[in-house]
């Protein structure tokens, strides 16, 4: 399933999932650091933060293995994505290049946050792909707390659940609930079959209207294409 979905455009994606009657599906404000590096799909496991307090954002608490965002680099599983709520904070990164190549050695898909991160620039001449709201020099504890593991988040205003399915590429991510993600990768496949057919029509001449969407003729073609192709 996995490997169908990445042949799938996250455009398609959100199209499969309105179908489906899911519309908030798509994480606004994390854009890829590196859009010739962006592509994935992959499993979530979710980090979550809450506003900064002073009692609690302590320095100290990196040291701590059981701080949930020093956690989280370890105990990721490779393959996953690390999805972050942070709040749509954008006044400090919540990873920076050090961190960024530990999880790129672990082999995880990539990293998805609604607030920023560190050492920007360097970590989009890396071959890990993050999404993210650009960059913010500041730590995170100036204005977060790591909450928790592995529980429901909400990043860039989409629910996220742990072992929902993410893709993205260029466009950016969309949240596949993983109920319907073996559903969604074979339609999408499908659909990405029909518009390449159907951009063929239009390239060749064709109108849009009668062509996308396409009518009953228009089908008929596109089966026929099919089964020479």
């Amino acid at each position: 399933m996995l490997d169908q979905l990445s042949g799938v455009s996250t455009a398609t994606v959100t199209m499969q999932l309105l179908k489906r009657g899911l519309r908030n599906c798509f994480i606004k404000g994390a854009r890829p650091l590196n859009p010739e590096n962006c592509q994935f799909v992959a499993e979530a496991y979710t980090l979550r933060f809450i506003p900064m307090r002073e009692d609690l954002s302590r320095v100290e608490v990196l040291a701590d293995p059981e701080y949930p965002p020093r956690k989280a680099v370890e105990d990721i599983a490779s393959g996953q994505v690390m999805v972050i709520d942070a709040r749509g904070e954008l006044g400090a990164g919540v990873i920076g290049d050090i961190l960024a190549a530990r999880l790129h050695e672990r082999g995880i898909a990539g990293v998805v946050s609604d607030g920023p991160v560190r050492d920007g620039a360097i970590i989009a001449q890396g071959a890990l792909p993050v999404f993210c709201a650009g960059s913010a020099a500041p730590a995170s504890l100036s204005v977060h707390f790591g909450a928790d593991l592995q529980r429901p988040i909400a990043c860039g205003g989409v629910a996220v659940m742990p072992g929902d399915i993410l893709v993205g590429d260029g466009d950016g991510v969309v949240v596949v609930p993983r109920a319907m993600a073996a559903e969604v990768a074979c339609d999408g496949a499908e659909q990405e079959r029909l518009e390449k057919f159907l951009k063929g029509r239009v390239q060749a001449g064709h109108p849009t209207i009668g062509t996308y969407p396409p009518n009953a003729e228009t089908l008929q073609a596109y089966e026929a294409w099919k089964a020479d192709n």
